[in-house]
């Protein structure tokens, strides 16, 4: 990360936009995030939001009662009545109590301990079965993409399996997702909004026979998600069709974003500080907390959002109701004052409080799929591959909202 001038940070800081990110924020989003954290922690945006970057500001905001998740107002303007918006109001990340806790709640139950204890043996037979066709394809072509063959493949697998999708129907998964995905990006084109509504249409379509065909037919509630989210709790506690439909939907892109981003930058990272790389090989017993450095050092999600209900105090500032509130979650992941040098990667880093999963009753309810997923996809790739070259330049995802890789190309050995 470049270092810049005093002077420079402040300019950095009064001039950064959300809406209108400068070309080189997508390589290094980190130099903007430190000005603003030092001098503008709570930057008011042209359109009247808020930018928190500092580590206290993100949390007390994830805690505040007077903060919510329900996007209702904001995405009307963004979205206006569309699938999209249909769906992004519809899905558990971007809902208030009751519903948001009655739907975590049933999710809850689906993604527990006992069922990712049940699901790891199929995910470490999906990884070996990844890193033999990486091995052939190695043999083959001289390199591989850890994006497009590893990565990527991990996690639409997983939630594939969670919800019983038949294999023959899950070509379309992933790029549902990130057109899906790519709507919430701070400033949409109409092409990326139109892709989007595609792609829930065509979603729902899909999820809409499968639900029809699981009812005719349920499978066992412990192994199949959909048959569980269709039967309900045993209080009789069910989701309706449309929240069924969308929070499967949720379930698929949450989960593909975080574990894709997080394999992918956290190879990446291992791969620029070797002497890490060295250290995790040295010491598999690492990878658990390794995996907690990549998720701080290179936040998969970068940015949430909230909207004050109520008149609160921000930064020491009052702002009224109303106010729309952006979190930069990779600001607040390397704010010096939580996180000692924050921007070395340091894959025995204690202790790590990051905030990658968010925190209070809106934390990510598969974050523990996710580390589990992360744990054994990184643990097990370099047990095998322990020597791993970059090929070129990786191609960066160019979002604001996530961050990660569209072709991350090295040589293993």
């Amino acid at each position: 990360m470049g270092s810049p001038s005093a002077s420079n940070a402040r300019l950095l800081a009064a001039d950064f936009e959300l809406a209108a990110v400068p070309d080189d924020f997508y390589d290094d989003p980190y130099r903007y995030f430190a000005a603003l954290t030092e001098h503008e922690p709570v930057r008011v945006l042209r359109d009247g939001s808020l930018l928190l970057t500092g580590y206290a500001d993100v949390v007390a905001m994830y805690r505040n009662p007077q903060a919510s998740s329900d996007k209702t107002v904001e995405f009307r303007p963004k979205f206006g009545e569309t699938p999209l918006y249909e769906h992004h109001t519809t899905s558990l990340v971007f809902n208030d109590p009751p519903r948001h806790t009655r739907v975590r709640r049933l999710l809850m139950g689906v993604v527990n301990q006992r069922a990712i204890a049940r699901m790891e043996a199929g995910v470490i037979a999906l990884v070996d079965g990844l890193l033999d066709e990486l091995s052939e394809k190695m043999s083959r072509q001289g390199q591989v993409d850890l994006i497009d063959d590893f990565a990527s493949l991990i996690p639409v697998e997983v939630i594939g399996n969670m919800l019983a999708i038949p294999h023959a129907d899950r070509g379309p998964l992933r790029g549902w997702s990130l057109a899906i995905l790519g709507a919430l990006e701070p400033a949409p084109s109409l092409q990326v909004l139109e892709r989007g509504n595609t792609a829930v249409t065509e979603f729902k379509a899909y999820l809409k026979a499968l639900i029809a065909d699981r009812r005719a037919a349920p499978l066992d509630p412990d192994i199949d998600m959909l048959t569980r989210l269709i039967q309900g709790e045993t209080d009789g506690e069910h989701l309706n069709e449309l929240e069924l439909i969308h929070n499967c939907i949720f379930l698929l892109n949450a989960g593909h974003e975080t574990t894709t981003n997080l394999i992918g930058n956290g190879l990446h990272a291992l791969m620029r500080f070797p002497e890490q790389l060295n250290r995790v090989l040295e010491d598999p017993s690492l990878v658990p907390g390794a995996v907690e450095e990549m998720l701080r050092f290179e936040s998969p999600i970068q940015l949430n959002n909230r909207r004050l209900v109520q008149e609160s105090e921000v930064g020491g500032r009052s702002f009224p109701a109303g106010t729309l509130i952006n979190l930069s979650i990779a600001a607040a992941n390397r704010d010096p004052a939580q996180f000692p040098d924050p921007h070395r990667f340091d894959v025995a880093r204690k202790p790590n409080r990051h905030v990658a999963f968010g925190q209070g009753d809106h934390a990510c309810v598969g974050m523990n799929v996710a580390r589990m997923e992360g744990r054994i996809a990184i643990g097990r790739f370099l047990a095998r591959f322990p020597d791993l070259t970059p090929v070129g330049e990786p191609i960066r995802d160019r979002r604001v909202r996530f961050r990660g890789f569209t072709q991350l190309p090295v040589r293993i050995a």
